[in-house]
């Protein structure tokens, strides 16, 4: 692991610093919008215009890259975000807001498929997996640095915007300056919504409300605490316990998913989200309690995105495995663009509560149709299935197949050694004979 630390710390430092600028603009943003005045719905037109950007940087910049190579759309995105950051103090007002978080959006988008090209190229057989579980602790960590430098400055001045896009600018100099060459990339199809539907409708069906599920805790948390009255430290301290607990269950949730019908581990991971968002829609806990409740809905949520993916491809050739992924990712930017849109509407007819409301009825449709699903054909058994591998939701194809590529790698490498482990030695051969 430290090799490999030493090896790419150039580019994880950079995405680290990325995430860093990420996490705190999409908070900073719910938090301005009150003190500006814009309303609810208005905030979610913002938030979800950041995730139809990502997803319309999904399909265009793979193009970009073909015409004139990764350098140049890797600054020339950079450089658009960090403007944009300065940008929103400038023009505080939610049109503006919206076609600024187009354009972040997309540029976020372009810049992660190009850092994930650089990380795979740059990484062998032996060090991808590795590599890329950093990346990914990188980016989480990122994250929640950014929900504590929120306190440091105020939320209606321009430092806290002028803090993230320094932290942009600078996070390109070591990614630009390393020695590693730029990789080569290839566009990745995604299936056709018929053959990933004839292969699980499932995984459909639940990457879709994960979608807005997700959307709806990164993009309208903060939108929810200023409008619950929270302070600045309590929504920062809200926001990083849903990226906590994501990691932290991610691995106990995996280690399930290997042993069991993986049906049975998305609906009870959903069936736990729903509990406990009911539980707090129907209650007016303390703020301890809410910080438990956001630790174990991003600690449902996170995982669900690995678990549908990896059971979709449970009923895949590897072959295809790449696309039916990227059709699966593009099915979860349709969900995430709608989550902020309908969470802002059920806040602005019933009150903050919706929040809760609208991420608690998905996540039951989720453990419903799981459970629907689960009379309608037998599961593979656990030989049969993949493994578990560890994905974000801000992953782009890019990372997923690397990821699946491991993942591939180290089942055949463990399905070897057992078959050499259950051959007979040479020496219990000859005893075998003499006796």
């Amino acid at each position: 692991m430290l090799l490999v630390l030493r090896q790419t710390w150039p580019l994880l430092l950079g995405i680290m610093l990325l995430m860093v600028g990420n996490g705190m603009q999409g908070t900073l943003l719910g938090i301005r919008g009150k003190i500006e005045g814009i309303d609810t719905f208005y905030m979610s037109l913002v938030m979800s215009a950041y995730f139809a950007g990502f997803l319309f940087g999904s399909r265009m910049v793979p193009e970009m890259i073909a015409r004139v190579g990764h350098v140049r759309v890797f600054a020339a995105l950079g450089s658009l975000i960090s403007a944009i950051l300065v940008l929103y103090a400038a023009f505080p007002n939610w049109p503006s807001w919206v076609a600024l978080r187009v354009l972040i959006g997309f540029s976020f988008s372009g810049v992660y498929i190009t850092a994930e090209s650089w990380l795979n190229a740059g990484s062998t057989n032996e060090t991808r997996g590795q590599a890329l579980s950093l990346y990914m602790i990188m980016q989480m960590f990122g994250i929640v640095t950014a929900q504590a430098l929120l306190n440091v400055g105020d939320p209606a001045g321009y430092l806290l915007f002028v803090i993230p896009s320094v932290l942009v600018s600078l996070s390109f100099t070591p990614i630009l300056l390393a020695a590693s060459p730029a990789p080569s990339f290839e566009t990745i199809q995604r299936m056709t919504f018929r053959r990933l539907w004839e292969a699980s409708p499932l995984g459909i069906v639940g990457i879709f409300l994960l979608g807005g599920i997700i959307s709806a805790m990164f993009g309208m948390a903060s939108v929810w605490g200023t409008a619950e009255g929270l302070n600045v430290k309590q929504i920062s301290a809200f926001v990083a316990a849903i990226y906590v607990g994501g990691l932290f269950l991610q691995y106990p949730i995996g280690w399930a998913s290997d042993r069991m019908d993986r049906r049975r581990v998305i609906m009870g991971a959903a069936l736990v989200g729903a509990v406990v968002t009911f539980a707090i829609f129907a209650t007016n806990p303390p703020f301890w309690v809410l910080l438990i409740g956001a630790a174990l809905i991003g600690g449902v949520a996170n995982p669900l995105y690995s678990l549908l993916i990896a059971y979709t491809n449970d009923y895949l050739d590897y072959s295809d495995m790449a696309s039916a992924s990227a059709g699966l990712m593009f099915i979860n930017g349709l969900g995430a663009v709608a989550g902020p849109l309908v969470t802002g509407w059920l806040m602005s007819v019933m009150g903050p509560g919706g929040f809760f409301l609208y991420i608690g009825v998905l996540c039951a449709g989720i453990a419903g149709y799981a459970a629907w699903r689960m009379t309608r054909r037998e599961a593979p058994s656990a030989d049969e299935t993949g493994s578990y591998t560890l994905l974000s939701p801000t992953a782009t194809a890019v990372a997923v197949e690397a990821r699946l590529e491991v993942a591939q790698e180290e089942a055949e490498a463990e399905a070897e050694a057992e078959a050499e482990a259950e051959e007979p030695s040479e020496a219990d051969k000859r005893t075998e004979t003499t006796g």
